[in-house]
């Protein structure tokens, strides 16, 4: 009896031992994921911050923040990935006043860099443009001036979007560094005091570009019709600059996502000779304003969701009309008979 006592008192002393043990592994465990060090950007990459700091006026809000003998990783408005490397910038609407240091050029991990609504003034350092990392460039509403020039690059730049609106910019806009922005999505130089005429590289191999925005500017001459090219354009503002001439005579959408309707304003266009709009996703009746496209000689419509009556159109009013395509649509009706027309046939 006395034995068996002996061992209950034992058993009931290891419990707590192996629960005191355990406790203490996930002390440890816990000690040590807390105690895991914060990314640390190195001397490089630091002294590239320190050297856009030095460019700003002494008052400057960062002052505080951006020190010397500390981790730029924690500074305000600093970004690092796993590896130390800035990888974000975003110091918008601070009140920074100075310029902008060509040193943040030189952030090889660089994505983002946002420092729109401050007073920065000067000219925009091209090794920003140019940068082979940068992804989101946006400075709009400064006081950045000057001009841009040529910048021509021998890699493929990874930027794709640019807001540089509402700033004092001047003179033209480089072609050979437009055409080097193949990932190029956005570009918005609106509010600015651009001149000459705007580059027709603008669409040039440039598979995603979507939202180009020239508006209150002094561009002049021709519309560029190589914006006819630009296969997934959504979004063009060319308001208040002095373009002039015609618009171009094609314009060419087709195989696109468009949805919605066709325009009134598609009865201004009245140089107008090719639209083609097959293969969206476009629906509703189509605009009787249509009748006054009089030079039109070609019209595809194939492959979209349009209804209603062909009747809605003057096609009487279109003399040089030569192909039409309907096909795939939803039009109810008829037309009268008319070489190279095709109504609704299948494919």
């Amino acid at each position: 009896m006395e034995n068996t006592t002996q061992q209950l008192h034992s058993s009931s002393n290891r419990k707590p031992k192996t629960l005191q043990v355990s406790l203490l592994a996930v002390a440890l465990v816990l000690l040590l994921f807390l105690a895991s060090p914060v990314s640390s950007c190195n001397e490089e990459e630091k002294t590239s911050l320190l050297g856009f700091l030095d460019g700003l006026s002494q008052a400057s809000a960062l002052n505080t923040s951006w020190k010397n003998d500390t981790n730029c990783c924690l500074w305000e408005g600093v970004t690092c990935n796993e590896d130390g490397a800035v990888m974000d910038i975003s110091l918008a609407s601070m009140g920074l006043e100075g310029h902008i240091s060509p040193s943040l050029g030189n952030l090889t991990g660089l994505l983002r860099l946002n420092l729109s609504g401050n007073l920065l003034s000067g000219e925009l350092p091209p090794e920003l443009l140019l940068s082979s990392c940068i992804v989101v460039l946006d400075v709009s509403f400064n006081k950045l001036n000057g001009e841009f020039h040529e910048l021509p690059s021998t890699q493929e730049l990874a930027i794709k979007v640019i807001n540089i609106s509402s700033n004092f910019f001047t003179g033209y806009f480089p072609s050979d560094t437009l055409y080097g922005m193949k990932n190029l999505a956005s570009l918005n130089m609106s509010n600015n005091s651009f001149t000459g005429k705007f580059p027709s590289t603008v669409c040039v191999d440039k598979p995603f570009f979507v939202v180009l925005d020239l508006s209150y500017n002094q561009f002049h001459g021709g519309i560029p019709p190589e914006l006819g090219n630009c296969p997934v354009l959504r979004v063009l503002k060319a308001g208040q600059n002095q373009f002039s001439g015609t618009l171009p005579f094609i314009l060419d959408l087709a195989g696109n996502w468009l949805n919605g309707e066709i325009p009134d304003s598609i009865g201004q266009l009245k140089m107008l000779e090719e639209l083609h709009l097959d293969n969206n996703n476009m629906s509703g009746e189509l605009p009787s304003s249509l009748s006054n496209c009089s030079n039109l000689t070609t019209f595809i419509l194939k492959g979209n969701n349009f209804h209603g009556k062909l009747t809605n159109v003057n096609f009487s009013t279109l003399p040089n009309l030569k192909f039409l395509d309907f096909r795939s649509n939803k039009f109810s009706g008829t037309h009268s008979s008319r070489k190279h027309l095709l109504l609704q046939q299948p494919y």
